[in-house]
């Protein structure tokens, strides 16, 4: 497998645009809190954060196969 490697000069820029105007962050956030908020609703906290968990792992492994 060849090795992903983070741009250094990208990594800061992304920084600095996320320091300048904190919304972009709390915009590409929100859509993930609305669905934890709903899930939490319908089936509990427990099934939210089980549901968090498994779309985490299915991130990290699609990932690194891609």
């Amino acid at each position: 497998m060849s090795e992903k490697k983070i741009d250094r000069v990208k990594t800061e820029s992304a920084l600095e645009v996320l320091r300048e105007s904190p919304t972009i962050a709390l915009i590409t956030v929100a859509p993930a809190l609305v669905v934890f908020g709903v899930v939490w609703w319908l089936f509990g906290f427990w099934s939210a954060l089980v549901l968090v968990l498994i779309l985490g792992v299915v991130a990290v492994v699609g990932r690194k196969l891609f």
